[in-house]
């Protein structure tokens, strides 16, 4: 294992935040990992910690992909592990379907656009969105209609507790709305011989959080025969009705998506950005009715729960937000839920002044509204 010291995170963070690693390992096989489980056992022994006990916070390490989700406040004394595991293959194929995997490191939307030149459709709805493989089930990854658990089948990860491998299931993942169960931490767990270790089935299944502790190496997703189009979003619907192409295939699908991301999402190569920043806030069907006396134009989504879906941009761009700034951040003028780096290089943004601007921002709608929005990025 080789530890890179003060490392430049700005190549390796979408948003362009000048921020510095102390310590940086490259992980591009799982064994580099056990590596990384072997050091934090030494600093468990050092600290007198249990191997049940949670590694103290600033000992746990942080698990970098894509950089597409996170915001960075500073230089990070963290290890941080860079996950660049690489590989792409048919793991099986069957009258029902196509089980593919893919490494932890491998881009996502170049994955995604791989499947289909094989002939294995199924992710289209979910091209262009930044990151990797690996941070997909992290996030929950969605988009028009699918969201990652949809074609989810399996992963592989490495506890670093233990050294021990993981294989978990979509149950065990605990997806939601953006969350799963590698976004909460763990309880702490009594040390008594015989009893369950924090890798096993029964805690797994329980939901019990991986945050810090399990690192995704490999996933797996399942895409069935036959292939369905999921097209019951507008901005799909409306390219329907402009091409005049009503039966579209797959590779279609994608086109579409990539063209409706590229008109409304900034490319983080040329303005530094994280994607949707909030998430899409769940009312009930009280509160929506309430919001729409006042906002008859107000953008909603029925859920199958019976919640009612807020579209977090409109809310935003209500409150008069897009296109405005603070510092070096602002407001996306043709998204309003995308946040921005205004400035490049040395001169960027900071960490501080993109959550500023994203904290008067949650203000400003809950003071209209009374909703608060929640963040979808890792604020380190």
């Amino acid at each position: 294992m080789l530890v890179e010291k003060n490392v430049s995170l700005q190549p390796y963070n979408t948003f362009g935040i000048v921020a510095r690693a102390h310590a940086l390992v490259r992980v591009r096989q799982p064994d580099d990992l056990l590596a990384v489980a072997e050091l934090l056992a030494a600093q468990r022994r050092q600290i007198a910690l249990s191997p049940r006990q949670r590694v103290a916070p600033e000992l746990e390490p942080l698990v970098l992909g894509g950089g597409s989700n996170i915001v960075l406040t500073g230089d990070v004394r963290k290890l941080v592990l860079k996950i660049e595991i690489p590989g792409r293959r048919l793991v099986s194929e069957d009258e029902h379907g196509y089980l593919i995997e893919a490494g932890a490191g491998e881009k996502w939307h170049d994955f995604v656009a791989w499947t289909l030149e094989q002939g294995w459709p199924g992710l289209e709805n979910l091209a262009l969105i930044p990151g990797t493989v690996g941070a997909a089930p992290v996030q929950n990854i969605g988009a028009y209609g699918v969201e990652l658990q949809d074609r989810f089948h399996s992963l592989d990860a490495i506890d670093l507790w233990t050294g021990q491998p993981l294989r978990l299931n979509a149950s065990q993942c605990a997806f939601g709305y953006r969350d799963s169960v590698f976004k909460h931490h763990p309880p702490h767990l009594p040390d008594v011989a015989g009893r369950d270790s924090p890798s096993s089935p029964t805690l797994l299944a329980a939901g019990m959080g991986l945050a810090g502790r399990a690192v995704i190496t490999r996933v797996r997703f399942w895409l069935p025969k036959p292939w369905k189009p999921v097209l019951g979003y507008a901005d799909l619907e409306r390219q329907m009705q402009t091409s005049g192409i009503h039966q579209p295939d797959a590779r279609q699908i994608f086109d579409w998506v990539v063209e409706v991301r590229q008109q409304k999402l900034p490319n983080p190569q040329e303005i530094g950005n994280a994607g949707s920043f909030f998430k899409n806030p769940t009312v009930s069907p009280e509160q929506c009715d309430d919001i729409i006396a006042r906002e008859p134009r107000i953008v909603h989504y029925p859920m199958p729960d019976g919640s009612i879906k807020l579209a977090a941009g409109w809310l935003i761009d209500a409150c008069g937000w897009k296109g405005k700034s603070m510092g070096q951040a602002g407001v996306y003028p043709r998204q309003a839920l995308v946040l921005v780096n205004l400035g490049k290089g040395e001169h960027s943004a900071t960490g501080g002044e993109v959550m500023t601007l994203a904290k008067a921002i949650q203000t400003s709608v809950y003071e209209r509204y009374g909703i608060r929005l929640e963040p979808e990025p890792v604020v380190v």
